[in-house]
């Protein structure tokens, strides 16, 4: 047996689970280079304010230039363009820092693909006749053998087998889950490593656009889209620039109705330290931020617009199979027949599944396995397996000593005949009452008793609804179920409602009303079922293990195929729209402070009268512009952490938030620019500048 594997291949979960942090060297060096390419006009007009500040810059510079390059003007002229430069590149820095940490992602993804050879079977019906062949050179449809210790290829579905795959190389788990042909968990990543079996695998992805390289692309985030609200706060800022502009203009003809006009560098630099420079130079990088957040809980996203709808999710649609259980139904218990002793019935269960390859069957020997240390014989030649099919609706095993069958109650009564023993009926009504399925098992044509058969809830999801419920999401589970066994899933999740025997168009049309009432509605799921409704939900949170057709639906991708994971993509949708709520409190507070702490000293020489406002005692006109004008640099650095890591998220209502946001970010901003520019004052005195 070939193993078409590396040991940088093998590797490559644990690169691909390092989290870039803010202080990595590689992301800061990187992001310099960026900063200074972003300089360019083109790429700035999409940002007003930082545009109107580059514009002003050149302006200075112009002015710096044409003072001859000696003296106090061109000394001060050059200062402020100096710093007025410096506040457009850190302003692009931390875009570019924020984007860099998402490129950091891809680079470590890069290293876990690997080029890959692939077993191309020749004939779908015989595994040893297959020829190597690069992984890139595989066509969409083709079947390959993927074996222990070999790399799946691309991306594809299982359509044969059952294989043991470690998914760390996109996941960053080590823990490896299991892949078999059928149900919801047949869907398997190119680049993940297959560690015991082996599986035939259809390939659904063409070279370069498997799910490994378009999660590359994702998490690089440098195409993101600006969503509704940053354009909507684009405009704010743009309307605030033309406000502060007005109001320059303004104080410029009061200023020459006195007979002593302020100079062109100093009107510059008065602007620029007005308009909302802080917010505007951070826009981008909180967005990018928050796309880079769900990276690191192993969710991506394809638009900005999802993430910032997360945080305004009104109602959470989750598909019952594969979602909120684990996928296929499985013994949950033996209930035998009165005087029928429950290991017999067990062991006749067990060997009556040896036939069934269902993950039904295999389930049954493994709760024999727990309940009772039953392990399966080895057959003889004597031996006869009846296989499960889905004409018979049985399974069995037939020795020299006896025969036995397990199946669906009504295909098993009629192939033994006769009434089944007293209660045994009882049983079974209780047990299909209990939104569970029941199986029949019979030794030698005698009844010996049932087998329960339930959909599995995952562990702990009844906690996490409870959080999504304080949060203010109404949670709904669909499923094409009865009613019956919908209601008693429902219970034990701990949903808020669910809709039964539901259809795709049920779940479109259940997602449609629901938005024509103004509601955000977010949908996870994993089937091909699902994509309609994935498509239309506003969240659309696909489950990695899920098909191709529901992941390439939906606007979200949960590595980790938790639909819980919910609650995290929600907390940082809100997350972001709070930091940027509360940053932008903090820039026009901001502003607000500087226009009157500068505005004194400015003018005091024009309207001597100031000099009872100038509070902060600065030194001079010079000292007041030049010390502003470095604050207002220096601010955004310092915010630069803030925007990137996110106010913490704390479940309150709108108006204990605005409260918040109002004493922290708002007298905050009011009072840094008195702190800072006074201090930078000081500074610049004891330096002999000022």
């Amino acid at each position: 047996m070939d193993a078409f594997t590396s040991t940088q291949a093998q590797g490559g979960g644990r690169r691909a689970s390092r989290r870039a942090t803010l202080a990595d060297r590689r992301i800061l060096g990187r992001a310099a280079i960026d900063a200074v390419r972003k300089l360019n006009p083109r790429h700035l007009v999409r940002n007003p304010v930082i545009f109107v500040t580059e514009v002003v810059a050149l302006l200075v510079t112009v002015l710096a230039l044409r003072a001859g390059g000696s003296g106090e003007p061109y000394a001060f002229q050059a200062g402020i363009a100096a710093w007025l430069w410096l506040t457009v590149l850190f302003a692009t820095f931390a875009e570019a820092v924020a984007e860099g940490r998402g490129r950091a992602q891809a680079d470590s993804l890069r290293r876990a693909r690997t080029e890959t050879r692939a077993k191309l079977l020749l004939r779908g019906d015989d595994l040893a006749l297959w020829q190597p062949r690069s992984a890139s050179e595989l066509r969409v449809g083709d079947l390959v053998l993927v074996e222990a210790g070999d790399l799946i290829p691309s991306d594809g579905e299982v359509v044969q087998g059952i294989a043991s795959v470690n998914e760390a190389a996109v996941t960053g788990e080590s823990a490896p889950v299991i892949r078999e042909s059928g149900g919801d968990r047949s869907a398997v990543t190119g680049g993940t490593l297959v560690v015991s079996d082996w599986v035939v695998v259809r390939i659904t992805a063409a070279a370069g656009s498997t799910f490994l390289d378009r999660m590359i692309a994702l998490v690089e985030g440098a195409s993101r889209q600006k969503t509704p609200n940053e354009i909507a706060l684009d405009i704010l800022l743009a309307g605030l620039t033309i406000i502060f502009l007005i109001a320059v203009a303004t104080l410029v003809g009061l200023a020459s109705w006195n007979g002593q006009p302020p100079s062109v560098a100093v009107l510059s630099a008065l602007l620029v330290t007005l308009i909302p420079t802080t917010i505007g130079g951070l826009l981008s990088a909180i967005g990018i931020a928050g796309m880079d957040r769900l990276v690191r809980f192993n969710v991506l996203a394809t638009s900005g617009r999802a993430v910032e709808a997360a945080g305004d999710v009104d109602v959470l649609l989750l598909d019952k199979t594969g979602t909120i259980t684990l996928g296929n139904r499985q013994a949950a218990a033996f209930l035998p027949v009165a005087g029928v002793a429950e290991r017999d019935l067990a062991e006749a269960a067990m060997l009556a599944s040896l036939g069934d390859e269902t993950p039904e069957g295999r389930s049954i020997l493994a709760l024999a396995r727990e309940r009772h240390g039953l392990e399966a014989p080895a057959l003889t030649e004597a031996a006869r397996v009846v296989p499960f099919t889905a004409q018979t609706r049985l399974s069995g095993l037939d020795l020299p000593e006896g025969a036995w069958r397990k199946g669906a109650v009504d295909a098993l009564l009629a192939s033994i005949g006769g009434e089944p023993p007293a209660g045994f009926r009882d049983t079974v009504d209780r047990i299909a009452r209990g939104g569970a399925t029941p199986l029949a098992v019979a030794r030698d044509g005698r009844l010996l008793g049932a087998i329960e058969l339930k959909d599995i809830v995952k562990t702990g999801m009844r906690a996490r609804f409870d959080e999504l419920r304080k949060m203010g999401i109404r949670t709904v589970m669909v499923t094409g179920d009865n009613r019956l066994t919908a209601a008693a899933i429902a219970v034990e999740a701990g949903v808020d409602d669910f809709i039964a025997e539901a259809t795709p168009q049920d779940k479109l049309a259940y997602i449609r009303k629901a938005q024509a009432e103004g509601r955000l509605v977010a949908m996870a799921g994993d089937g091909t079922n699902d994509a309609p409704a994935l498509a239309q939900a506003d969240v659309g949170l696909a489950m990695q293990t899920g098909t191709q057709a529901a992941r390439e639906a939906g606007n979200m991708v949960d590595l980790d195929s938790d639909p819980t994971k919910l609650i995290e993509v929600v907390e940082i949708g809100k997350q972001l729209l709070i930091t940027r709520g509360a940053l932008t409190t903090f820039s026009i507070a901001n502003d607000v402070a500087k226009y009157f702490a500068i505005l004194p000293a400015i003018f005091v020489a024009s309207y001597p009268e100031l000099q009872a406002l100038n509070v902060m005692h600065l030194a001079s006109p010079e000292s007041a512009i030049l010390s502003a004008v470095i604050f207002n640099a220096l601010i955004i650095v310092a915010l630069v952490p803030l925007a990137l890591r996110g106010v913490r998220y704390v479940p309150v209502g709108a108006a204990a938030l605005l409260r918040r946001n109002l004493l922290i970010y708002g007298l905050g901003g009011i009072a840094a620019p008195f702190a800072g520019i006074k201090l930078i004052d000081l500074f610049l005195q004891m330096i002999g500048v000022a």
